[in-house]
């Protein structure tokens, strides 16, 4: 039976549900997610492979105007996730118009001359489906999509036709990973997304997009099955460092407490994890700072 790839790359605006569907489609959390925009900061690599098939997704972080270093990385990350690529994902919110960010990137596409395929995700949210039709032609009259896929990222609805819509891009060639591969992720940045994805979580407005996490330790006991982990979480101003680490340490170790437990569903081990918190002024601006955390362009 021949071998064939694919690879493609999921775009689209903050908080549309592009980690989501990579997660879905894996069937495994390797991206974290949260209800706050640019949660999503590097290009992140997800493999998944079945039987002579192998899909190969670039999750991008969310396409938006940058108002500091990082920012221009990650929208450097965008445009590069989508070079030498199959096909593009656009990942929109059904419940919302275009905006400038899909003229953006639609915009692209033509430049590159990539095929696209429209996915309008969280249908569980519609009320009235003439709500979706509004949608469809609203981004039909903005590019000639090779498909128009309404699915549900979180429920998993849609994602078989998304599959048989994705399946016509497959090319015969070998496989590029091993059939074990995940994700291109090291589990240091896997353990670090983890705390930052709680933190995201449990904090509020502008702190969580001024924060890193770094893991400073990963090793295991001698004959055990037991992770050491040390973490240090970077904020830019002492008094977020307060808020970080809460009334008594309780934010913090609350933190610790959530993301100990995913780390130990992903590894399949106990965890001894460890967090302190560092300020680092204006860290997003500082590119040896950015470079350091990990957050370069990839």
């Amino acid at each position: 039976m021949e071998q064939k790839t694919l690879f493609a790359a999921i775009v689209g605006r903050p908080n549309a549900g592009k980690s989501s569907l990579l997660n879905r489609v894996l069937g495994q959390k390797i991206a974290i997610v949260s209800d706050k925009p640019q949660t999503t900061r590097t290009r992140i690599m997800g493999v998944l492979t079945e039987e002579q098939n192998q899909y190969v997704f670039i999750d991008t972080p969310g396409f938006h105007k940058p108002r500091t270093t990082l920012g221009e990385n990650m929208i450097k990350a965008v445009t590069g996730g989508m070079e030498d690529v199959d096909v593009c994902i656009l990942v929109v919110d059904c419940l919302e118009e275009p905006s400038k960010i899909e003229e953006e990137l639609v915009k692209k596409f033509k430049q590159k001359k990539i095929p696209a395929i429209l996915v309008l995700n969280k249908i569980d949210l519609l009320k009235e489906k003439e709500e979706l039709l509004h949608t469809i032609l609203a981004y039909s009259s903005m590019y000639n999509f090779s498909a128009v896929i309404p699915l549900s990222a979180k429920r998993g609805d849609g994602i078989d036709i998304f599959f048989e819509e994705l399946n016509n891009f497959l090319a015969e060639g070998y496989h590029m990973f091993d059939e074990d591969t995940l994700t291109d992720q090291p589990e240091r940045v896997i353990a670090a997304e983890m705390i930052r994805e709680k933190l995201l979580y449990l904090l509020e407005k502008e702190i969580p997009h001024g924060i890193a996490v770094v893991i400073e330790k990963f090793t295991e006991r001698e004959d055990t099955e037991l992770l050491d982990i040390e973490a240090t979480i970077f904020c830019e101003k002492e008094s977020h460092k307060g808020i970080v680490i809460g009334k008594k340490g309780a934010t913090l170790k609350r933190v610790g407490t959530m993301a100990r437990k995913d780390m130990e569903d992903f590894f399949g081990c106990k965890v001894n994890l460890q967090c302190w918190v560092k300020v680092k002024d204006d860290w997003r601006n500082r590119g040896g700072l950015i470079h350091n955390f990990g957050l370069d362009t990839k």
